[in-house]
């Protein structure tokens, strides 16, 4: 962190405002045009916000005030609050999946940043991938920036009984397969779920994502556990506007604060909060932009060792977001694991994060489990390695039946998302309770983009004899919301020739969480015959982005961020002509 504040004519946006050229004018003059006075922009911090507004986002309906609050901050601070839109990846809406585009997100947030007069950012997001992809772009470009989270909407509500976005979607889509609810039901199910702005309220991907940028020191303390429609919310944005312009002054970039220790205590909250297996892949990304080189094999390494205290769902039973904020916040949930932190790295406030965590309290200790009380004594996630995945596979222990942690059963093989979709709910389909359903071509280039299939459906005639989880394999992801035995991220992934593409109806194959395996019980010599025979699909695009996404992608292990935006040197600073 730098000990001397900056100076006016060392800000960044001085290059356009503070010239006395003809070029400076044009910006001076332009800047006036909007209707601004020159004391308004000179010699102050201008300060990017880079707000994902959209429409079509629900989760970020709220951005447009949110915005005028965190303009209020920077005002209040003394800085030049410029508003930049952002591509939006709404998880709902997006097709074939946010996933694709979030490397998309990344660079933009990066090249806008590089681009214009910014000397300092405020990145607006919340759903799903635009956690990452706002944070992985303004590593890149390293200038000061402080992340400002959506916060979960509120609980839902069906005939008094609480709703998890998500989570409760999927319960009673296979309560309505199995005829145990009626349509009319599943209606009001669909009125009730989500009933504010704000990201999902279960312990899903956004609140995971959110709550590991907290983690990482970049955003406030506090601020990815409040509710949305809290009035708590609008105050922290001020407070974020306000807090950009000091870190601007004192020049504190993301790679002051983001190491290989804080992305240690990132992994460790996953964990402790039985988080979403998206983590995994977004904070292999996300270190690789900041120069830490993080393995798959330091999530499991780490997860032996970190209790999951959040009983929260899907993991947990009962509660949502809310709950988790009444009772204290992700502050409150690291402070039962601070012995597991790495207190002493630093964080957006120019503190550490040991200082933001004293003086702490749990409020419900059954929202947010005492260590001698956990959830689970660990294992939050797993990772998964054996000749079937070879480069690893992650599941959720936590989310799943217990009994299926150890299990050995016949392959039940689906080649993409069409032919599962045509057969999984035919009365025909050779399958049975202890079967594994496998699905391939899901992942980020079968997909493509690597959509949240992962949960893969349990056949309707084994719904109606009461089966609601079993053994599911996949390259795809699967939505932070979801739950059950679903080992998802194989890689490599079909598409490219990994094992999965070799699997076949009946063959065994064998899933030992404790072992941390996944075998699928066939001969090398077998498997060679197979490899032998296959053949690779045609590519998806032939042009465009996904032409440029399709030749640079990376595998579920490396982050699946483009290949080209982790080499060659630096990107300078647009000379201004």
């Amino acid at each position: 962190m730098a000990t001397q504040r900056k100076k006016p004519e060392e800000l960044r946006s001085h290059r356009w405002y503070g010239a006395q050229d003809l070029r400076a004018f044009g910006h001076r003059s332009r800047t006036l045009q909007i209707g601004f006075a020159r004391e308004d922009f000179a010699g102050k911090p201008v300060i990017g916000i880079v707000n994902t507004w959209s429409d079509i986002n629900q989760c970020h309906a709220h951005f447009r005030q949110r915005a005028e609050e965190v303009k209020r901050g920077i005002w209040q601070a003394g800085g030049f609050p410029v508003e930049i839109p952002a591509i939006t990846l709404s998880e709902p809406f997006q097709k074939p999946s946010t996933m694709m585009y979030r490397n998309l997100l990344a660079m933009e947030t990066e090249e806008l940043l590089r681009s214009y007069p910014v000397d300092g950012a405020v990145l607006m997001g919340g759903c799903d991938k635009t956690t990452p992809a706002l944070i992985m772009g303004a590593t890149s470009m390293n200038l000061p920036a402080i992340y400002m989270p959506a916060g979960p909407m509120l609980r839902g509500n069906w005939h008094g009984e609480p709703l998890g976005s998500g989570t409760d979607t999927w319960k009673y889509w296979a309560e309505l397969r199995a005829g145990r609810i009626t349509d009319d039901e599943w209606r009001e199910v669909e009125e009730g779920i989500a009933r504010s702005f704000g990201h999902c309220m279960t312990m899903g991907t956004a609140s995971t994502m959110t709550s590991l940028a907290e983690t990482l020191g970049f955003t406030l303390p506090g601020a990815a556990s409040i509710p949305a429609a809290d009035s708590n919310h609008p105050r922290m944005a001020s407070y974020t506007g306000r807090r950009i312009v000091e870190m601007v002054w004192e020049d504190l970039k993301p790679s002051d604060f983001l190491t290989a220790k804080s992305f240690d205590n990132a992994i460790t909250a996953v964990h402790a909060l039985s988080g979403s297996t998206n983590a995994l892949i977004h904070l292999i990304a996300m270190a690789g932009r900041a120069g830490v080189k993080l393995k798959l094999d330091r999530f499991d390494e780490l997860s032996r060792k970190t209790p999951v205290l959040a009983n929260i769902r899907p993991s947990g039973q009962k509660y949502l977001m809310e709950d988790f904020y009444y009772a204290g916040g992700l502050r409150a949930l690291l402070a039962e694991v601070r012995d597991l932190l790495n207190l002493d790295c630093l964080t957006v406030n120019g503190k550490t994060l040991g200082e933001n965590l004293e003086g702490v309290k749990v409020y419900n200790d059954d929202v947010i489990r005492p260590r001698a009380n956990p959830l689970a004594k660990s294992g939050g996630l797993a990772v998964l390695r054996g000749n079937l995945a070879p480069d690893g596979a992650v599941i959720k222990p936590t989310a799943a039946e217990p009994k299926l942690l150890k299990h050995t059963g016949r392959a039940v093989v689906f080649r993409n998302y069409n032919d599962m979709a045509a057969r999984i709910d035919d009365e025909k389909l050779d399958v049975d309770a202890n079967s594994v359903i496998v699905l391939q071509n899901g992942g980020p280039l079968g997909a493509p983009g690597m959509p949240e299939w992962g949960q893969l459906p349990i056949p309707k005639k084994l719904l109606a004899q009461g089966v609601r989880d079993m053994v599911r394999i996949s390259d795809a992801r699967m939505s932070g919301t979801s739950y059950g035995a679903c080992v998802l991220h194989v890689a490599p992934e079909s598409f490219v020739g990994g094992p999965l593409a070799l699997v076949r109806d009946g063959d065994l194959i064998e899933l030992d969480v404790e072992a941390r395996k996944l075998e699928v019980k066939v001969s090398d010599a077998d498997l060679a015959k197979r490899r032998a025979a296959w053949r690779q699909p045609a590519p998806h695009y032939a042009r465009g982005y996904g032409a440029l996404y399709a030749q640079h992608i990376t595998q579920a292990n490396q982050g699946c961020d483009f290949d080209f935006l982790h080499a060659g040197a630096a990107t300078p600073d647009p000379e201004i002509h």
